[in-house]
């Protein structure tokens, strides 16, 4: 049954790569690093009631256990190439299995990314992937970069998906449909990251929370940041549901955005903003990079507020 599963998942996701010698059906893949790039891998884990609610479709599943490792890698500025798949099951549903399996494809497609191998086993519905993308060597974008007086920007919008996550518990969520798509189907910004290469001076994916997350970059990067409520890029769908004051909570600290947050220097700000609206996401201006550590959330008066959450935290 275990090889009939993987059998499954592999009709589904076959991708032709020259640079995959061997792929799924051997104890390891055999792939090969073009000449003059370096090798960026990522892995994240999806656990079902923690990462995404019971009851997701199975193709939301594949799709966001895939887009949540793409994210990893668009905020290296890198192009994904190989993906491995490790899947624990309750039961081997093959409805279930297809369904995941198409949704992993359908976001892995227009990547040509590869699924390579992975595994299978059966417990708690777990869903682990690891991608594996290239780079340029001295071209990855790093978490280490900002320098004071950089300014903070965002790609997209922010809240969205922790808004959705909400708006599941009301008796009809259809209505909030737009947002809990946010939620379910990430778009993971990797041509906006690839166009970020040597421009960016810092740069993360907000999975966690924008607090949280820029927080990051000012650990890594010995600096802090000022952050303006006022100019968190939110959407229509969010601001047509929820008063200000929640969507501002929520861009803050809800997390699960796969949006990116990147410094560059003050002068090139706009400059980005129009190359990324090339790209299809789009970049708004939201704070800078100060001397200090720590992300400090402006009340508007000169002082600074303090988010009603801290973002996502597994072992707080």
């Amino acid at each position: 049954m275990e090889f009939d599963l993987i059998e499954r998942i592999r009709r589904h996701t076959d991708v032709a790569r020259d640079d995959v010698a061997l792929g799924i059906g051997d104890d390891a893949a055999v792939v090969a690093v073009p000449a003059g790039r370096e090798l960026a891998i990522a892995v994240d884990t999806l656990v079902e009631g923690v990462h995404f609610p019971k009851g997701t479709a199975a193709a939301d599943i594949g799709w966001k256990a895939l887009a949540v490792n793409l994210s990893d890698l668009a905020a290296m500025g890198a192009t994904p190439a190989w993906a491995l798949l490790a899947l624990t099951l309750p039961a081997a549903e093959e409805p279930f299995i297809d369904g995941l399996a198409r949704g992993f494809a359908e976001l892995a497609t227009p990547y040509r990314l590869a699924l390579i191998g992975g595994d299978t086993t059966r417990g708690p519905l777990t869903i682990t992937v690891t991608v594996h993308g290239f780079t340029t060597p001295g071209q990855a974008l790093l978490r280490s970069g900002a320098r004071v007086g950089d300014a903070v920007m965002v790609t997209g919008t922010l809240g969205d998906a922790a808004a959705g996550l909400r708006c599941l518990a009301e008796a009809d969520p259809a209505p909030y449909a737009a947002l809990v798509e946010r939620l379910n189907r990430p778009t993971p910004r990797v041509a906006a990251g690839q166009a970020l290469r040597g421009i960016a001076t810092a740069c993360v994916d907000v999975s966690d929370g924008l607090v949280a997350d820029l927080g990051h970059i000012c650990t890594r990067s010995g600096v802090g940041a000022e952050i303006d409520p006022a100019l968190l890029p939110r959407s229509s769908a969010m601001l047509t549901h929820f008063h200000d004051a929640d969507a501002i909570d929520f861009a803050l600290a809800g997390g699960d955005d796969y949006e990116l947050c990147f410094t560059v220097p003050a002068d090139k700000a706009s400059e980005v903003a129009a190359d990324l609206a090339r790209v299809g996401c789009g970049a708004t201006r939201i704070g800078r990079i100060v001397e200090g550590a720590g992300v400090r959330v402006l009340d508007g008066a000169g002082g600074a507020r303090v988010p009603r959450r801290a973002g996502w935290n597994h072992f707080a």
